[in-house]
Formats: structure tokens, sequence, C-alpha cells
């Protein structure tokens, strides 16, 4: 059990390493003589703005898809223990899934208020 997690967060890791990547690579360039790369003042804020946002995202959704793979696994025990508590363990499972998806969702729109915003 304890490998699993320990995959899973690398897994995580990688994913949001994998997910701002592109914005470390790019750069701007100045016209001028010696071919050296200057990045402006706003571009280096764009910069960070682009990456904590990211992170942000990368973290919540790696996570939430760890708390909804356990509550999945979960309620698929107590329906094989009980079957005739189906329906019940069945809602009870949806309203939980609908809160983690609404965390991501917040997340989501905090980043891009990051963003475009501030």
């Amino acid at each position: 059990m304890k490998k699993n997690k320990i995959i899973a967060l690398i897994l995580t890791f990688v994913m949001v390493l994998g997910t701002f990547t592109p914005v470390l690579a790019t750069s701007e360039t100045t016209p001028a003589t010696e071919n050296k790369v200057a990045i402006s003042e706003e571009g280096q804020i764009k910069s960070n703005k682009a990456i904590g946002a990211s992170v942000a995202i990368g973290i919540a959704a790696g996570l939430a898809a760890i708390g909804m793979g356990i509550a999945i696994g979960k309620a698929a025990e107590g329906i094989s223990r009980q079957p005739e508590a189906e329906g019940k363990i069945r809602n009870s499972l949806m309203l939980g899934l609908v809160f983690i998806e609404t965390a991501i969702i917040y997340a989501l729109i905090v980043a891009i208020l990051v963003i475009f915003v501030l």
C-alpha cells in the first residue's frame, strides 16, 4: 500500500513538471548585439505566475485523483460486502466525487485569476 502511494506521488510530481516545463523553455531575446538572452521584469513575473498556477493545478488534480481512487475503491468494497445497500453507497460516492471535482474547479479558477488578474 505504501509503495502505491509513493508511486502516485512520483507520478504527480512528474505530471506537474511536465505541465510547466514549456514555460521555462520560452525566452525573450533582445534584438541587440551580443546574442544574449534578456528577460524583462514583466516577462519574469508572467512566467512566475504561470509556474505557480500550473503547480497549483497539478497538485490539486493529482491529490484529487488519489482521493477519488480511494473513494471509489472503498465504495466498491462496501457494495461487495452489502449489496443491498448499493443505492445508498452509490449516492454517497457521487456526492463525495462532486465535492472533490468542485475543489479542483476552484483551484482552476484561482489559477486563472492569478494569471490574468494579479
